[in-house]
């Protein structure tokens, strides 16, 4: 059973991870009215400032998410550890 919630866990943290991508690059859409600098053939076409700003933000929520799905993971772990039976 421990298999299989460590694969449950690493799905939330996927799924998650997907998720805030998307939010992410649609926050970034509607506040500054331009597409996010991802891909490799516009490069040259974002200013540095931008891209490193979007770096930092992008690093700070994915690494935010990576916490968050974490512990709480962890936590329905533990819950499950305790009273298994009750599931």
């Amino acid at each position: 059973m421990n298999l299989i919630l460590k694969l449950l866990a690493t799905g939330v943290s996927i799924g998650a991870g997907l998720l805030s991508a998307k939010v992410l690059d649609f926050v970034w859409t509607r506040v500054t009215g331009n597409e996010p600098p991802r891909d490799n053939d516009g490069v040259l076409d974002v200013s540095l400032r931008t891209a490193v700003i979007f770096a930092v933000v992008s690093g700070a929520v994915s690494q935010g998410i990576r916490v968050l799905t974490t512990r709480g993971t962890q936590r329905a772990i533990e819950r499950y550890k305790k009273t298994p039976e009750v599931v």
